[in-house]
């Protein structure tokens, strides 16, 4: 698929994580990658899931200065602060 394709399910499955959380991007034990929501103190890190990289949701993490728009905060944060090189390094 496409980043276009893929930002548009990663805003959505993070727009839609009900309440405090948060969305990540993971590996698969068979090598493909998912969008996982996880909510209060959940974790792919306790499961066969690799992080490749996660955005917390949280209000605190975007309220001052996004006020209600969760989702221009996912789309900002995919645009303009996701370190890629990492995510990709975690991939590896």
């Amino acid at each position: 698929g496409s980043y276009a394709a893929f930002k548009e399910a990663f805003v959505k499955s993070a727009v839609g994580n009900f309440g405090s959380g948060w969305t990540w991007l993971v590996k698969k034990a068979d090598g493909s990658v998912d969008i996982v929501n996880t909510g209060a103190a959940g974790t792919p890190l306790t499961t066969a899931d690799k992080a490749l990289l996660t955005v917390d949701v949280w209000e605190h993490a975007y309220y001052i200065d996004y006020r209600n728009q969760r989702p221009k905060f996912v789309e900002t944060f995919l645009d303009k602060l996701v370190n890629w090189k990492f995510a990709e390094a975690n991939f590896a």
